[in-house]
C-alpha cells in the first residue's frame, strides 16, 4: 500500500499550488474538503475491494451533493455550476462508457475467433512467452486503444495459460498497455492532447527509452512468476480451428476506431469535445457485424458496474479545485505519474498543458505509465478487472505487482540520466491564455 499511500499524500499536496484567489469553498487548513472526501474514497476502494462500485458511486454523489450545497464549481455554483460541469465532462464519461462496454464484446469476439488457441505455436514454450505478449500488448497499444489492447492481452492470457493468470501478470499486462502507448500521439488519450496543443509527435516519442526499460524491468520477473503459477501451454489443442468470419469482426471493429480516433484527431480536433466520436465508432462497428457473429450481449450487465465506478472515479476526480500545478520540473513529472495512479491524468495533463514548460516525453511517460501501479489508476486496469475480478484486491495487487512501481521509477530515472529534462515546445494553450491577458491589459 506504500505507492497508494505516497499518490494520496501528493494528491493532497496539490491544494497547496492552487489560485487562493479562484478558490472560495471550505478547507481544513490548506486542504479544500473535496480532496479529503475523494481521498476517504480512494482508501475505502483500498480497503475494501468486494464493495467498490457502491463506495465509488457513493462517493460521487456526496462530492456532487457537497460541492452543490458549499463549494462551487469552476463552472458556477449550485445546481447550475453542477449541470454546467457535466456538460463539460459529459463527452469524456460517455466515450468511456461505451469504450468499456464495447471492447469487452471485442474481447470475446476475439477469445472466440481461435486466433488465442493458436497462438501457442508461435510463442516460446517457457518465461519469454509470458513476455513477447507483453511485449506484444505494449506494442498494440501503440496505435489502438489501451483498453482494447488490455482486453486482448487478458483473452490471449486465459487461453495460453489455461485460465489460471497471475495476479502480478494481470498487473504486468496493464502497465503493458498504458507503456506502449506513452510515446506515440495516436496511443493515449493525454498524448493526443498533446499533439492538438501544438506539441510535436517527436517529442512524445523520446517516452519510448521509458517505455522499453519499463517493460523490460516489471516483464521479465512477472513473466517468470506467470511461468511458475501456471506454465504456458505449449502446443496448441488439436480441435482449435480459427473462425476467420470473428476475426474479420474483430478487425473490422478495430479499423474503425483507429481510424476515427486518427481523423477527429488530426483533421477535425475542433470538434472532439462536442460528442463521444470513438466510442460510437465502435459499437456502430459492432451493431453492424452483429448479423455475421452474435456478441455475446451477457456479458453487458456484468461490465456495467466496472464502468460505472470508473465514471465515479472519473467524475469526482474533475470535481476536484485544481486549477495550477507546481512549477514544471523534473520532480513535478515524476510526482504526477504517482499521483496519476489514483486521479485522472487527463486534467492533469490539461493543467500541464495550460502551464506549460514541461518536457512532453517525460510527462507523457510519468501520466502514461504511472496509471499501471494500481489496477482502477487506468481505464485498462478496470477494463480487464471486469474479466479477473480478483484484481480489484488493491492490497494483493500491490503486493503481486509491485515490479510496476519499481519499473516506474527506474525508467523514468533512466530517461533522465540519459535524455535530461528539458523544457519543450510552448503549448498553443499557454500562448492563448498569454494573448487573453495581454489583451485583458490593453483593455
Amino acid at each position: 500500500m506504500r505507492a497508494l499511500r505516497f499518490a494520496a499524500v501528493l494528491l493532497l499536496s496539490l491544494p497547496a499550488t492552487a489560485s487562493a484567489a479562484a478558490f472560495t469553498g471550505p478547507s481544513v487548513g490548506p486542504i479544500p474538503v473535496e480532496f479529503i472526501i475523494f481521498a476517504l474514497v480512494l482508501a475505502g476502494v483500498g480497503l475494501f475491494h468486494h464493495h467498490t462500485f457502491k463506495i465509488g458511486v457513493t462517493g460521487a454523489t456526496v462530492l456532487a451533493i457537497y460541492k452543490i450545497l458549499f463549494s462551487p464549481f469552476v463552472a458556477g455554483a449550485g445546481v447550475g455550476g453542477f449541470i454546467s460541469h457535466l456538460g463539460h465532462e459529459w463527452v469524456i464519461l460517455s466515450n468511456l462508457f461505451l469504450l468499456l462496454m464495447g471492447f469487452a464484446l471485442l474481447a470475446r469476439h476475439f477469445e472466440e475467433s481461435g486466433v488465442p488457441g493458436m497462438l501457442p505455436r508461435f510463442l516460446p514454450d517457457d518465461w519469454k512467452g509470458a513476455f513477447v505478449l507483453l511485449v506484444a500488448v505494449a506494442f498494440l497499444s501503440s496505435f489502438l486503444d489501451n483498453i482494447a489492447a488490455a482486453l486482448i492481452g487478458g483473452a490471449v492470457a486465459r487461453t495460453v495459460f489455461k485460465g489460471k493468470v497471475h495476479v502480478g501478470y494481470l498487473a504486468g499486462l496493464v502497465a503493458a498497455s498504458n507503456a506502449g502507448g506513452a510515446f506515440s500521439v495516436v496511443g493515449d488519450t493525454t498524448t493526443t492532447m498533446m499533439w492538438i496543443a501544438g506539441i510535436s509527435p517527436l517529442e512524445v516519442i523520446e517516452a519510448i527509452v521509458g517505455t522499453v526499460v519499463a517493460v523490460v524491468i516489471f516483464g521479465i520477473p512477472l513473466s517468470m512468476t506467470q511461468q511458475k503459477y501456471q506454465p504456458i501451454q505449449a502446443d496448441p489443442s488439436s480441435d482449435v480451428r480459427i473462425d476467420w468470419t470473428r476475426v474479420g469482426v474483430v478487425l473490422s471493429i478495430l479499423a474503425l476506431a483507429i481510424a476515427v480516433n486518427v481523423v477527429i484527431n488530426t483533421r477535425f480536433h475542433e470538434i472532439s469535445d462536442l460528442a463521444p466520436f470513438l466510442g460510437a465508432a465502435v459499437w456502430v462497428a459492432i451493431l453492424a457485424t452483429a448479423g455475421l457473429r452474435k456478441p455475446e450481449w451477457k456479458l453487458l450487465p456484468e461490465t456495467v458496474q466496472g464502468s460505472l465506478f470508473l465514471l465515479s472515479l472519473v467524475l469526482c476526480a474533475s470535481m476536484m479545485p485544481v486549477e495550477k500545478l507546481p512549477t514544471a520540473s523534473w520532480q513535478t513529472a515524476f510526482g504526477l505519474g504517482f499521483i496519476s495512479a489514483v486521479f485522472d491524468n487527463i486534467p492533469l495533463t490539461a493543467l500541464a498543458l495550460k502551464q506549460g514548460g514541461y518536457d512532453w516525453g517525460f510527462l507523457a511517460y510519468a501520466v502514461g505509465f504511472g496509471g499501471s501501479m494500481v489496477w482502477f489508476g487506468s481505464s485498462a486496469g478496470v477494463a480487464l478487472s471486469n474479466s479477473y475480478p480478483e484484481m480489484r484486491d488493491t492490497k494483493d495487487y500491490l503486493r503481486k505487482g509491485y515490479w510496476v512501481v519499481i519499473a516506474y521509477t527506474v525508467a523514468f530515472l533512466v530517461m533522465l540520466q540519459l535524455l535530461g529534462f528539458h523544457p519543450g515546445s510552448r503549448p498553443r494553450t499557454v500562448q492563448d491564455a498569454s494573448a487573453v491577458e495581454a489583451g485583458a491589459v490593453t483593455h
